[in-house]
């Protein structure tokens, strides 16, 4: 029992002075976020992750539990996440609000492939944008990176972009929901298909039209974020398909993954009363803020700056194919 014991402590005294750096942080962004406005918590940790890193000395001592926070922290996240989606509710928005969402994902997801490819792009980055931008922001780019096996680095690139677009999407698609007088059904279908942060939807619609059109809005958001699994399966079998005999291949469905089609099937079958559900939710909301922080603390300005001008052209044209094929939807009637 020692022998198994020793291991185990070793590695958790390792990781403890990284946790509570990240846990801390995470505490004082949920705590902070409401009062400037609803700023998104995880902007506000990613923010300041990227400034310690940046700004200040950091220990080494830290690493280990930062390395564990923006990974498993942030799969445990993305499990949790699960829990805020019901299939009935998500089949409830209708046949042309579905089609959209499976449009804007799959149209979003290999548009940012081919354009990632056109530009030059490092193939790992581009699948890792074109997630974040097409499903559901940095839970996707978590869930690409369990199969494309990128780097820390890429990773907390990939998370700048979507938290960078994602947060000037939300007066972008307030200003067009205002400049167009767009009725509610319309206006919850754009900004709950082309925002990519489930926090960011919620931001845009409580500014645009109150609890009417969160009641749209979100929904609308949690139909992409099924999408998650499903598009990481597709790209897993792709991956697999392209690996050399004898290699090692991503395997094709990640656990974390499976642990958030578990959860949406709990919250399905109706397990959680309600109570524990908006425990779950705070709990998510914290793991999340703790990996972005963790994350943060992977960017350094100066391989951003060495990963140049293309990144940040193919976020933006990701984001316009979102915002476009959603658009489109509307314009055919197909929205809320």
């Amino acid at each position: 029992m020692a022998t198994f014991a020793n291991p185990v402590l070793s590695r958790l005294n390792a990781r403890l002075p990284g946790l509570l750096f990240s846990f801390g942080v995470a505490v004082a962004c949920l705590l902070i976020g409401p009062r400037l406005g609803g700023v998104s918590p995880l902007l506000l940790a990613i923010i300041a992750g990227a400034a310690c890193r940046n700004l200040v000395p950091v220990s080494a001592v830290l690493q280990p539990g930062l390395d564990y926070s923006a990974k498993t922290l942030l799969r445990a996240g993305v499990v949790l996440l699960g829990l805020q989606l019901s299939l009935p509710e998500i089949l409830a928005l209708g046949p042309g609000v579905l089609v959209i969402v499976a449009c804007t994902v799959a149209g979003a997801f290999f548009a940012t492939v081919f354009l990632g490819r056109l530009f030059g792009i490092d193939r790992e980055l581009t699948r890792l944008i074109a997630a974040g931008f097409s499903i559901c922001g940095a839970a996707a780019v978590a869930g690409m990176q369990g199969v494309v096996r990128a780097s820390q680095e890429k990773v907390a690139s990939a998370v700048a972009m979507v938290v960078l677009f994602g947060t000037l999407m939300i007066p972008g698609s307030v200003g067009v929901v205002a400049l167009f007088g767009m009725s509610q059904g319309a206006a919850g279908t754009l900004i709950g298909g082309s925002v990519h942060e489930v926090a960011q939807v919620v931001a845009a619609a409580g500014i645009a039209g109150g609890h009417d059109l969160l009641s749209i809005a979100v929904p609308i958001k949690l139909a992409r974020v099924v999408l998650l699994a499903p598009m990481i399966a597709l790209v897993s079998l792709g991956s697999r398909r392209a690996a050399q005999a004898g290699g090692k291949r991503p395997p094709l469905m990640p656990l974390f993954v499976v642990g958030f089609l578990g959860a949406i099937a709990v919250t399905t079958l109706g397990w959680l009363p309600a109570s524990a559900l908006a425990a779950c939710k705070v709990t998510q909301q914290f793991l999340l803020a703790a990996a972005m922080f963790a994350l943060g603390m992977g960017v350094h300005v100066r391989s951003l700056i060495r990963l140049g001008w293309r990144p940040v052209l193919l976020s933006l044209l990701a984001t316009a194919v979102v915002a476009t094929i959603v658009g489109a939807g509307i314009i055919a009637g197909l929205g809320a």
